[in-house]
């Protein structure tokens, strides 16, 4: 059975993940996506803030959205989102980083104006292998009702 906005209580924790990033993934990302130096050259990468080659940010936001379908959303009455919240990337992504997601839930209400539709406010931290937050982030899900009234 699809999870569903029932199947997601307040206070609920999940935790999930175990990816492995790859030095090759992290340059080819940045190639197509965050052409900057510090996410494809080594050199400049030391040179800069991070200190060495890392995970485009938004490279690490799409291998969230990666765990977050392998674990739930591909099994789910998931009907999108409307936003992310407070995206913070907290620490540098390197290549052999094992990243893990602990996602809470936060708040859960009916939609108003789509009363088959449930909204889940969710907060996410990722963590690598090392137990260091390297992403927080907070947003909405929206998952179709089980139990929705009749159109």
């Amino acid at each position: 059975m699809k999870m569903a906005f029932e199947d997601f209580q307040v206070g609920q924790v999940r935790e999930f993940g175990g990816r492995t990033v790859g030095k090759d993934e992290i340059l080819q990302f940045a190639a197509a996506y965050d052409p900057q130096p510090l996410h494809l050259d080594e050199a400049a990468a030391e040179a800069s803030v991070l200190g060495g080659l890392s995970a485009s940010g938004w490279h690490t936001c799409a291998m969230v959205m990666r765990m977050m379908c392998d674990d739930y959303l591909l099994n789910s009455t998931s009907q999108g989102s409307p936003g992310i919240d407070n995206l913070r990337w907290l620490r540098p992504v390197r290549p052999g980083d094992t990243l893990r997601v602990r996602m809470t839930v936060l708040e859960a209400r009916e939609s108003k104006s789509r009363p088959q539709i449930g909204l889940i406010r969710s907060s996410w931290a990722v963590f690598n292998q090392h137990g260091e937050q390297v992403l927080s982030m907070e947003g909405w899900g929206m998952f179709g009702r089980r139990d929705a009234p009749a159109a």
